[in-house]
């Protein structure tokens, strides 16, 4: 399907209906990539009513224990598989065995090569045979989103980008779990709006942005490689 026709039938449709369309239309060509934050949690909720949409995660190796919660709650709760994609132990052993397991803290560059070793290169391999890449990424999460559209082309990956949630405010994903009694990550109640890896992740102050809790000894662009808005 080309990308003007994809365009044009998921732009018009809500959330949901753009998800069931994808599961009719397009079945194992369409990846959800879950990173089980609240945005990840409403498209988990649809996709568990029984939508045919390859669902995965990635595991860095040094995630909050609330999170694997989460995930063993979810996979129970829907029945639906997630496949876990993990970084290549070799790179792993090689970046900390020459510069630590906390050289991510030293600079911008040894904190986006981390990343790029735990999540940009577990998603690569992820996404190698999709031909649409869905996330949970709004508009308001962050300045480096603000130019995001309901569909896009990833050209990093060669594959289309669906962000059904890309006009949704906080207040609209939060309502949406209350009504329909959707499982969380725990920590969302201490003040960790945004959650990462453990080591890489802090509670926010009142009056702070969403993100500010990523990397908050870095004055970067809080993002990991894994959307590149530029």
């Amino acid at each position: 399907m080309d990308f003007s026709r994809l365009t044009k039938e998921l732009e018009s449709r809500s959330a949901e209906e753009g998800l069931r369309w994808i599961s009719t239309h397009m079945g194992p060509l369409a990846k959800f990539s879950n990173s089980l934050g609240l945005e990840d949690q409403v498209i988990s909720y649809w996709i568990g009513q029984g939508l045919s949409i390859e669902v995965f995660t990635l595991d860095t190796g040094r995630l909050f224990q609330e999170t694997y919660d989460l995930l063993d709650l979810m996979q129970k709760k829907y029945n639906v598989p997630i496949k876990i994609y993990f970084p290549d132990s070799t790179r792993v052993e090689s970046l900390v065995g020459l510069k630590g397991p906390n050289s991510f803290y030293d600079s911008v560059e040894n904190r986006k090569e981390c990343c790029y070793i735990r999540k940009v290169e577990p998603l690569n391999r992820a996404l190698a045979n999709a031909k649409l890449w869905i996330t949970g990424l709004r508009a308001d999460q962050s300045s480096n989103r603000r130019t995001l559209s309901k569909v896009e082309w990833d050209d990093a990956h060669q594959v289309a980008k669906y962000n059904p949630l890309f006009d949704w405010s906080l207040e609209d994903v939060e309502k949406f779990i209350s009504e329909h009694r959707i499982p969380v990550n725990t920590l969302h109640k201490k003040g960790f709006p945004s959650i990462g890896c453990a080591p890489c992740t802090r509670a926010i102050l009142p009056g702070e942005n969403i993100r500010a809790g990523r990397w908050w000894w870095e004055n970067s662009s809080k993002e990991c490689g894994l959307h590149d808005t530029k």
